[in-house]
């Protein structure tokens, strides 16, 4: 990762909303594994999902999440990339609220709090990935301006899944 990108990764963001916070403690980011594991269900435990997003941490990775009476209830997990097609870009990798949460629009406020984040990190784009069987959150992305730029291909290798 490039000096400019782990810049980016470390600083401390201006978030307006006051439900919204960094994980950026070892408790915070165990605090996110519950609601992680509704998006993320092949995390095995609590533990792999830390090794995975301490990995994840050097190439940026951090978390923002909506918290509600002390409790996670919403993630949004993101990181700062660079390439040809965009320049540096805000990557969404993983945006999911609780299920008893949906339609608090959780969602929605992460975005917004990322969109400001995109904008003070003066990257060119807000990029996420979608399935594309994934019709309802299609639907919540278009609503919230984003739009369908590209299809992404991709094949396991070695018989990973």
């Amino acid at each position: 990762m490039s000096h400019r990108l782990q810049e980016l990764a470390a600083r401390q963001w201006r978030i307006d909303d006051d439900a919204l916070r960094h994980a950026d403690t070892d408790a915070d980011k165990r605090a996110c594994y519950a609601v992680m594991r509704e998006l993320r269900p092949h995390l095995a435990s609590e533990e792999e999902f830390m090794q995975r997003i301490g990995r994840a941490a050097d190439e940026s990775y951090r978390m923002l999440a909506a918290w509600d009476e002390g409790r996670v209830v919403a993630i949004a997990g993101y990181r700062f990339q660079e390439n040809l097609v965009y320049g540096k870009f805000l990557y969404v990798d993983d945006l999911v609220s609780a299920e008893t949460q949906r339609g608090k629009r959780w969602g929605e406020r992460l975005l917004k709090a990322l969109d400001a984040v995109a904008l003070e990190a003066g990257v060119a784009r807000l990029v996420l990935d979608t399935g594309m069987a994934n019709a309802l959150a299609q639907r919540f992305y278009f609503r919230q301006g984003l739009l369908t730029g590209a299809m992404r291909f991709g094949k396991a290798i070695g018989g990973a899944a």
